[in-house]
Order: C-alpha cells, then structure tokens, then sequence
C-alpha cells in the first residue's frame, strides 16, 4: 500500500451547538463555586439539549482551566463522571492560558477530521474567585526536608526553621513571570506604541455591552446559555453604558506614563465562567438529526517574543501574536479579509483589539467594518473566565454564521498570556 493510500483523508468538522453558564465577576454569584462545578453545569447544559447521555454517544471531552488546583489535576475526566455524560466517556485536560477554549476545540476537531473520533466535546472553565494559593516556597522547601528526615531529632531541626513570613500563602499573580508586569500593563504599553486613544477605546466597549444587550434580547443566547446559581444572564454585563459614561472612570494601568488611557471600563474584569461546545462529523449528525450551525475549516497559533523583541514599537506586544497567526491563516486558506462576513476578535482589552486591527491593516490585510465585528457583543461585556471564551466564542459565531441567508465565514482571533495567539476561521453550515 502507498504512502498515498495509507494517509486518512479529511472530513469536514460540523458544530453542532454549544452551552455555557452566564458569567460572572469574580467574588459575585459563583464565589463557591470550583471550576468542576461550573464546567459540569455547562456540560450538563449540552447533554440535555442535544441529548447525549448514551453510552459512547460522544467520543471525547476535552478542556481546561487555566487557575488551576492540584485537585483538578484530571478535570476534564471528573467532570463527565460528575455530569449526565457517559462515565465510560474519556477525557483529558489542555491549557494555554486564553486561548485554552478554542484550542480545545481544534484538538477535537483534529480528530474528527482524520476519523478518530466521531464526536467530542470542547470547553474550558475557570474561577478568578476560588483561585489555588500555594504554600510559600520556603515553607514548602522545609515540609520536604521534613519528610526526608530520617529520625525524630532531624523532623524536629528541619521544623525548627518555620518563620511566621513563611505562613503567608503565595497568591496567583496576574504577571507575567519573565518581565514582572500584569497584562494590562502589557496592553498598556502596546496602546500607546500604536496611538491608540482613550475615546475609540470607550467606544468598542461600550458597542460591546449594547450588542450583547441586544442579543439577550432578541432571544438568541435562549439555546447557548443554561442559567446557574440564580444568573440567567452574564453579570458584566451593563446595557446602559455609553461613551460618555466609560468616559468617566479612571485609568488603572499604564499609569507611569502621560494620558494613560486604560480604565476598568475599556478593560474586561475577572471572571467566573464555563462554556462547552459540541462538535461531530457530519454523518454523526446526519444520524441523529442535527443541523450543523458551522464546520471549522482552519486554525493557526502564533506566538512573539514578548521579552526580548520590538514591544516599545508594538510589534511584540504580549497580547499581538493574531497580528502574525492571522496573516498566515488567510494566506493557507486563500482568502482576506474582505472574505469574512463576521469577525469575532476576544476582548481582553478594548485597545488590545484596536491594535489588532490597526497591525492587521499594517500588513496588507485592509480594514474591519465595524458592522462586521463582535456583533453579538464580546469579552468586554460578557467578562473573561480564562479557558471558557474560546468555547463561547466558537458557539456564539457559529450560530450568528447560521442564521445568515447567504454562505457566510466567521473570523476568530484570540490572545493569550505568554505572547501566544490562537486563531480560526468557520464557515456556514
């Protein structure tokens, strides 16, 4: 047999539909809740809907979390045996930081696409509330000499060297570890290398909040989201902000340095939050009846050296690896810009998308309509639960993609942390 005749061949990856808990701010409504919790209740969510409770019904699940426990250290797995899922349904876990969602979704659709598996499940979940505190590093240093000791005497010595300032716990930093400055510190300097202002930044945060309102409205999240601990609706979400109003608060980060103009407002909170998505082979659902909403024809990761290259010029911004990831894809694909009738572009930071778009246009790519971008709202409004936005994105921009009247493609962009970049393109079923 040739090498030819031996390669699989590659079907296409339907989405078939997704579900998620509404969001909320961390400390709020989920403050108990663990990770586990939430993702089950979205997957709980999904099962009913598309009734997958059936032994091998789904082939896999797979998600993660990026604030992680050491009790969660097989997540994905206990939560199907805690949900209506299958327990004979396997599963593993995946992570990298924000992009972890969507790149779980295309770890499912790998397989599906060579055959592998018929149908899985892809999500991610996180809790900036129940965050792990680790033990001081010292104090953990002399546990372990404790435990190594080799007779009373030796326990008692090595114990002997606990300080009260080794108490104090280690709290998860929202830092970057190489350079010691917060994400938005990051987003910060990487605004002002691309002139973007306080008032185009205001303006995308606000369309964010009035569409997602919208959206809630008009009922389309009525088949997405499964409410949870008394939210039917995500917490951040204000319909009422404008301009004006966002105008009013005060920047937070980039405050070193003159006319900072990065404020809670045009900058996504922390957030409680889980969403999944429910992907298969055509045939699958043929068999059963479904309707894809979208099939995921292309992705690509990018990532820049955030520490060492061109961040003063914006080039390497922490957050500006779809910059590059973007590029690549559409020249894979054949396509540009102009090729996409939706754009869905992660929030993290109003002026993180902005320069998103101002770098894209940069290379050759042409300039967003704003008609076309994160029309049902994004992460600005909804809040950004690590490991869950990526799902919610996908499911969000499959079912904008499905009720289009003509063939459509949707465009995903998503950063992360690490200067890594995770990117996708879907297209109407």
């Amino acid at each position: 047999m040739s090498p030819q005749q031996m390669a699989p061949s590659v079907r296409r990856v339907a989405i078939i539909g997704g579900a998620r808990i509404p969001f909320a701010r961390a400390d709020g409504p989920y403050a108990t809740a663990s990770s586990q919790q939430m993702l089950t209740a979205a997957l709980d969510g999904l099962v009913e809907r598309y009734g997958l409770q059936g032994p091998g019904t789904v082939g896999e699940f797979v998600a993660g979390a990026v604030l992680k426990h050491s009790r969660d250290f097989n997540l994905a797995r206990e939560t199907v045996l805690g949900s209506t899922l299958h327990p004979r349904t396997p599963a593993y876990d995946i992570q990298q930081a924000c992009g972890t969602g969507l790149q779980a979704v295309i770890a499912a659709a790998n397989k599906i696409a060579l055959g592998q598996t018929e149908s899985a499940v892809a999500g991610g979940a996180d809790t900036a509330s129940d965050a792990p505190l680790g033990v001081n590093d010292t104090l953990r240093r002399i546990l372990l000499e404790t435990r190594r000791a080799k007779s009373a005497g030796a326990r008692l010595k090595a114990l002997a060297k606990v300080r009260p300032s080794h108490l104090v716990p280690d709290i998860p930093r929202n830092a970057e570890p190489r350079t010691g400055l917060s994400m938005g510190e990051h987003a910060a300097v990487t605004a002002r290398a691309w002139n973007i202002g306080r008032a185009a930044q205001d303006e995308l945060a606000a369309a964010s909040h009035q569409r997602l309102a919208a959206a809630y409205e008009r009922g389309f999240f009525q088949d997405l989201v499964v409410p949870f601990r008394g939210l039917a609706r995500d917490q951040n979400l204000r319909p009422g902000s404008t301009v004006e109003k966002l105008a009013s608060l005060k920047p937070v980060f980039g405050l070193g340095r003159p006319d900072p103009t990065m404020t809670p407002g045009n900058s996504t909170p922390l957030t409680d939050g889980a969403a999944t998505v429910l992907l298969a082979s055509e045939e699958w659902a043929r068999e059963r009846g479904l309707t894809p909403l979208a099939y995921l024809t292309a992705y690509e990761t990018a990532a820049v050296d955030f520490v060492d290259g061109d961040v003063a010029g914006g080039e390497d911004g922490l957050l500006m690896a779809p910059a590059y990831a973007v590029p690549h894809m559409l020249e894979r694909a054949g396509l540009d810009l102009a090729d996409f009738e939706l754009i869905e572009i992660h929030e993290a930071f109003a002026s993180q998308v902005l320069a998103t778009l101002a770098a894209w246009e940069k290379r050759g790519l042409g300039t967003v309509d704003r008609d076309r971008l994160n029309v049902a709202g994004s992460s600005l409004a909804t809040g950004h639960p690590f490991a869950a936005t990526g799902a919610r994105i996908v499911a969000t921009l499959a079912k904008l993609l499905a009720e289009r009247d003509a063939p459509a493609r949707g465009l995903i962009s998503v950063c992360a942390a690490g200067g890594q970049g995770v990117t996708a393109i879907l297209e109407q079923a």
